[in-house]
């Protein structure tokens, strides 16, 4: 499993010019599913990532993780985060698991991710996309999906 974090002050994903999800602040993550994941990598890259201190204190310091601020967490999972590139100019996704190992542990992360931060949350596939993601409940009242976009 592969996660790419970064803190953001908002964030959001676009499709054909609709939003179909945002956040305000928290993290966005990109997450890379392999063949050999599991529960136990779940658990501890979602510890990892609600204990990461990096949002600032009062004094300016990195030392309030998202859990600390309250933060939100848009999650998206590319196949392609688990290109290897170390053989010749073109990327192999050999590592990277087939959907129907990736999306249950996608929707287990979220899950454990949603429990961990203290916050419903619920997932939206994407269609005819490589991503899935998951958008915390949010205060400014965007429609949860309905079932023909799932």
């Amino acid at each position: 499993m592969r996660a790419v974090i970064q803190r953001v002050s908002s964030a959001s994903v676009t499709i054909d010019g609709t939003i179909r999800s945002a956040i305000g602040p928290g993290l966005m993550i990109l997450l890379g599913i392999g063949h050999e994941d599991g529960q136990e990598d779940i658990d501890w890259l979602v510890k990892k990532i609600a204990g990461l201190r990096i949002f600032n204190d009062d004094a300016g310091v990195m030392n309030r993780s998202v859990i600390d601020v309250g933060g939100e967490a848009l999650v998206v999972s590319p196949f392609t985060l688990m290109a290897s590139t170390k053989k010749g100019n073109r990327p192999s996704y050999i590592g990277a698991a087939g959907h129907e190992l990736a999306i249950p542990l996608y929707e287990q992360f979220c899950a454990a991710l949603s429990t961990a931060l203290g916050r419903p949350a619920w997932a939206l596939r994407l269609p005819n996309a490589s991503s899935w993601l998951i958008k915390p409940f949010m205060r400014w009242g965007f429609p949860r999906p309905s079932p023909s976009d799932w």
